[in-house]
């Protein structure tokens, strides 16, 4: 197995397992709400507490894998939120859990500039659209399983259990880390580029804003979408998990779909490409609310989930390239940063237009206007991409 593969397999496996544990307290939340009295307000601050943990993290996890290596990085960061996840079932009361999902999500956040870091270290600026899509193809597929999955658990043994039995992943996983992946990959290095290179114009401000308000969408409908099944389209527990799994399942087709199109037809426009994706996935979200039947409403939530997964490909490759080398885990933490920004606002806001409203109108409002500001913010960039591409040759293909 050529150093590419082993590098694109093993952070695969490490995502699609991060997107198990992130996915199943959606899935527990009905549950959750019922059994810890739980109102749809406090809920979303439940659902933020981990975006909070996970955006404090960025900006340190990719310095940390810039100066101690991706693989050290990884390990301790599966390690970490194992930990959490397996004390999440534990959590007696809206404080505790709102606590231990805190720290659920600064385990995440340390792995997440040591993904970037190996993916700028090891594929070429033309590559990096088809290695991004394969690999987020595990944010698709994770809460794909995931969903069913939690389902039966929780149906079965009770939320506590799904917790409990989740941690076991990551522990496996850590161990196949440490021991197959590449040690020559990521490895310490002081930065060529530090946080200062931001002031050099408006390159990653307007990623970060984009990725800010993609998250919104991503998460309000990442988060919430099991209790909007649930409660506003009557699906029983038994039924949901399949329900809310197929999303993610035409997720899965769009990473594949858009990471093609974007390495090949356009290339060039990847831009416009990320920027279509979020309008089209906006307008599916409105079809998705106001259908009216159960299939119709499902078929919504699922071009949505193609347009909005589909969009990691690119995204991720046209700010990839406006890293300086050197500094793919800092800077790339940083973009990410401000869509955890907007990953913590959103469930609370999808909750409180919900308990003010008893309605989730507002909530996909607020995510297909998020969405149309997030095209703009990626046009606004395509200038600085050119830019960047003019004067800095191609990374070199790592093998």
């Amino acid at each position: 197995m050529t150093n590419q593969r082993r590098v694109l397999t093993l952070l695969w496996i490490e995502f699609f397992t991060a997107y198990l544990d992130r996915t199943n307290i959606a899935v527990a939340g009905p549950t959750l709400m019922k059994t810890l009295a739980i109102t749809p307000q406090l809920f979303g601050y439940v659902l933020a507490a981990f975006t909070a943990g996970y955006a404090v993290m960025q900006v340190p996890g990719g310095i940390l894998a810039d100066r101690f290596g991706v693989r050290r990085v990884l390990v301790a960061a599966l390690l970490v939120w194992s930990l959490f996840t397996g004390l999440t079932a534990l959590a007696a009361s809206v404080g505790a859990l709102i606590l231990v999902r805190f720290c659920f999500g600064l385990g995440e956040g340390i792995e997440s500039g040591a993904h970037f870091r190996a993916l700028g270290d090891t594929f070429t600026s033309r590559e990096r659209s088809t290695a991004s899509g394969i690999l987020h193809t595990s944010l698709a597929l994770g809460p794909a399983v995931a969903a069913p999955l939690a389902a039966a658990i929780i149906g079965a043994y009770g939320w506590q259990a799904l917790f409990l039995w989740f941690t076991v992943p990551g522990i496996i996983v850590a161990a196949v880390v440490w021991r197959y992946f590449p040690k020559t990959t990521g490895q310490p290095r002081p930065p060529q580029a530090t946080m200062r290179a931001l002031q050099r114009g408006p390159r990653l401000w307007w990623m970060f804003a984009a990725y800010l308000c993609f998250n919104v969408a991503f998460w309000g409908l990442a988060g919430w979408m099991p209790s909007y099944l649930s409660s506003e389209r009557h699906i029983e527990l038994k039924s949901l998990g399949f329900a809310a799994s197929v999303p993610y399942l035409f997720g899965f087709a769009g990473l594949l779909v858009l990471g093609w199109v974007a390495r090949t037809l356009l290339y060039e426009r990847r831009a416009q490409l990320v920027a279509g994706a979020y309008v089209l996935a906006g307008l599916s979200l409105f079809l998705a609310f106001r259908a009216g039947d159960v299939v119709t409403c499902i078929t919504g939530l699922s071009t949505a989930a193609f347009f909005l997964y589909g969009s990691f490909a690119p995204f991720w490759a046209v700010s990839l390239d406006l890293v300086p080398e050197g500094s793919h885990g800092a800077l790339s933490g940083f973009v990410n940063l401000g869509g955890q920004i907007g990953g913590f606002f959103a469930p609370i806001a999808v909750g409180a237009f919900v308990g003010a409203t008893h309605s989730y109108a507002g909530g996909f409002a607020l995510m297909a206007c998020a969405l149309i500001a997030g095209a703009g913010a990626v046009l606004c960039a395509q200038g600085a991409l050119h830019e960047v591409r003019s004067v800095t040759p191609a990374i070199t293909n790592v093998q």
